[in-house]
């Protein structure tokens, strides 16, 4: 019996997801068909399209941007939240439990996922953020839960990132979040790990890391596709990764979700090849 999944958004059209998941599927064996889903930009159109998904039998949804806050309070208000997606403040997978919508954040345990697939140790290490916006606040708490021993998030505005400090420090045991207002040229200091949340490697922005007195064994961008400046600058002295496992990662995890598939049966190697054929 074929199970009909989506991704909504707007745009849509770019989205890699539908490749994604079915070569997941062709490696299980499952009858999936996964679709992109655009959606007018407002808060009653994403209801309709969710409602009118659901009740057509679909299995699962996938939310990008700009509908994965809007997704949050629909599940706040009607339905259920992981405590993934509540301390994110974001849904980016929907499904149905006991009868009632229910959204989950799976970005944040991709990276992680990703980071420990690709080998890179996290338990007591000390991590820094660059960026203090929705990617940061999904990533914390995976991360936090993985073990680090802290996290630095480093933002222009204090404020911004001060918050997610305040937010995350009640999930903390003997670690150690904090906040620092610092242009990427102000960065000093040595971390086991640093990750660039920030949206400058898809706006074209230049942060300007050049005089900056940072340095990391691991350099890691969550944007994929292209090298950023960030790796650009961070491949002189360390290891460093873009985002493309992230990607993956967060959507095995929202085909556990509602396949109940073994996912440990699936080749990421070849998931990778099928997306880089396209």
């Amino acid at each position: 019996m074929m199970r009909h999944c989506v991704v909504i958004g707007n745009p849509i059209a770019h989205s890699k997801s539908p490749i994604i998941h079915h070569e997941f599927a062709r490696q299980l064996g499952l009858d999936v068909c996964y679709a992109r889903q655009f959606c007018p930009n407002d808060v009653e159109s994403f209801k309709a399209v969710v409602d009118a998904f659901f009740h057509g039998g679909g299995v699962g949804a996938n939310v990008t941007l700009p509908f994965k806050e809007t997704a949050f309070e629909l599940c706040q208000s009607t339905g259920e939240l992981s405590d993934f997606a509540r301390t994110a403040g974001a849904v980016n997978t929907l499904a149905i439990k006991d009868g009632k919508l229910y959204g989950d954040n799976t970005d944040g345990r991709g990276l992680v996922a990703d980071l420990l697939t690709k080998g890179v140790s996290l338990n007591g290490k000390n991590i820094a953020i660059l960026g203090a916006g929705g990617a940061t606040r999904g990533a914390i708490l995976p991360l936090l839960q993985a073990g680090v021993n802290s996290i630095a998030i480093f933002n222009r505005t204090l404020a911004k990132a001060q918050n997610l400090v305040d937010i995350f420090t009640p999930f903390t045991t003997n670690q150690h979040v904090f906040a620092e207002s610092l242009t990427a040229q102000e960065l000093t200091g040595y971390f086991d790990v640093i990750i660039n949340a920030t949206s400058a490697g898809t706006t074209g922005q230049t942060v300007g890391f050049d005089n900056a007195d940072i340095t990391t064994d691991v350099a890691y961008d969550m944007m994929y596709g292209k090298q950023t400046e960030f790796l650009s600058h961070f491949s002189h002295f360390a290891t460093t990764h873009d985002g493309m496992g992230m990607l993956i990662h967060q959507a095995l995890l929202s085909f556990e979700l509602w396949h109940g598939a073994d996912i440990s049966r699936v080749d990421l190697a070849l998931v990778k090849n099928a997306l880089l054929a396209n």
